[in-house]
């Protein structure tokens, strides 16, 4: 199934999975938006993909935690490219410390950034896809949605809201031709990752998860996936 001629926009997509995620959806010639908070690494950004790939690209910073800018980002998509067909979740943040040391502030952070940022994209992004007469909405989870562990209490609310949100929307859009699906990975060498001298050689990489996303929008739009976990196939041994 072609998806020349869509337009996406990617959170947090200057880096990591999202920038992944853009990159391969550049290579299928889809329109793309990048969005990250910082307009220089948006901009740098955007100047690299459009060298790589075959769709368009535009961008604009957003804070996903500020309602306001979501609606900036959304309007900037339809007024650059015309519309919104498809939309991937991805920008969040993770904080680990016990409940007693994590600050009030820290906690608002993550849940705001990937919990209500999600809201604030979808709620803004599903008028413009009814109007397409349907879209696609990829949310980037975590494993951490489905298994708890010390010293990430913020982070695990955050995820397992993330999925209890995912699977209540899919439900009530369905009907409107737009799918919903839920990645939650486990593992992945990133940036982040990478900062706390983690990089472990056998985690998955940002470009498995940005493969697994093409994979969703090409399938039959019969059919939907409302969930993928994805696991490194030789974890290091305990």
């Amino acid at each position: 199934m072609s998806l020349a001629g869509k337009v996406a926009v990617v959170t947090g997509s200057t880096r990591g999975i999202g920038l992944a995620i853009a990159e391969a959806l550049v290579t299928e010639e889809i329109s793309v938006v990048i969005s990250s908070r910082r307009q220089p690494d948006v901009e740098k950004t955007v100047k690299t993909l459009s060298q790589r790939g075959c769709g368009k690209v535009a961008g604009i910073a957003c804070d996903v935690r500020d309602y306001e800018q979501v609606k900036a980002l959304m309007e900037f998509a339809v007024k650059t490219f015309g519309g919104l067909d498809i939309l991937v979740n991805n920008a969040g943040t993770a904080l680990f410390a016990e409940v007693a040391d994590l600050k009030p502030e820290e906690w608002r952070e993550v849940i705001d950034t990937n919990l209500t940022g999600v809201f604030y994209c979808c709620h803004e992004a599903i008028p413009k896809m009814r109007s397409r007469g349907g879209g696609y909405i990829i949310n980037i989870g975590s494993l951490a949605g489905v298994n708890a562990h010390p010293k990430m209490a913020a982070y695990n609310a955050s995820k397992f809201g993330l999925l209890g949100f995912s699977e209540a929307l899919f439900q009530e859009v369905r009907y409107d031709g737009i799918r919903v699906s839920h990645i939650l990975p486990g593992s992945v060498e990133t940036e982040f990752r990478a900062a706390r001298k983690e990089k472990v050689g056998w985690a998955i990489l940002p470009e498995h998860i940005a493969e697994m996303v093409v994979f969703l929008l090409k399938s039959h739009p019969r059919t939907m996936t409302s969930r993928i976990e994805m696991r490194p196939s030789q974890p290091r041994k305990s």
